[in-house]
Order: C-alpha cells, then structure tokens, then sequence
C-alpha cells in the first residue's frame, strides 16, 4: 500500500467532532476502506496519513453502500 494511503486508526472523539462539509451531517468510519463516510450526501473522504481530506473533490461517490460504523472503544481481534 502506498505511504499516503496507510491505514490509521480514527480517534472515537474526533469523530465525533467531525461533520459532513456538504451536510454537517455525521460520519461513519469504514475501516477496512479508511474512510470517512457521509450516508446522507453518499460520500467517502479518505484518511490519509490519520488526515482526514474533508474536500469533496476529494470524496468518492458510495451510491447504495452501507457504511458500517465503528462502535468507541472497539478493537478488531
């Protein structure tokens, strides 16, 4: 995987912070994609480097994917 794509790990707080630019509607974490995603404007922004890119231009269109939400405090085994 390239150096600008690595996977990290959101912090469960900032995700709350954060908001949909297009919506300011909540986002879900996909982490096996890590992205985060926007259901209401259907829209993936990527994390790069732990960076969220909040730019639409950015974003990748999800159509009828569902975003499984990442649950605080949970760890994959």
């Amino acid at each position: 995987m390239p150096d600008n794509t690595r996977s990290a790990v959101i912090d469960p707080k900032l995700l709350e912070l954060l908001a949909c630019p297009l919506t300011r509607g909540p986002l879900t974490y996909d982490r096996e994609r890590n992205e985060l995603v926007s259901p209401l404007a259907e829209l993936a922004y990527p994390v790069r480097d732990g960076i969220p890119i909040m730019l639409a231009s950015e974003a990748r269109r999800t159509g009828d994917e569902v975003a499984k939400p990442e649950k605080p405090g949970r760890r994959p085994r």
